[in-house]
């Protein structure tokens, strides 16, 4: 996102981030799937679709977390 985001609780700038994720000691970024989650016998969850990746702002002021899915 090449705007400014402004925070929609206190209206301070808000920065870019990522939520971390921790998978077998990798780090990873969280992703977003479209539909319910269903479970699959050897890998936790079943994927229908590729996941889109995740953009996170955070409010230093407040700490207000908004996140972002763009295709």
């Amino acid at each position: 996102m090449a705007r400014s985001i402004i925070c929609p609780k206190c209206q301070s700038a808000m920065e870019e981030g990522f939520t971390l994720a921790y998978r077998d000691s990798t780090r990873r970024t969280t992703g977003w799937v479209a539909g319910p989650p269903t479970k699959s016998l050897f890998l936790g969850l079943k994927l229908p679709h590729p996941p889109i990746s995740i953009q996170t702002w955070r409010c230093p002021r407040c700490g207000f977390l908004e996140n972002y899915a763009r295709a």
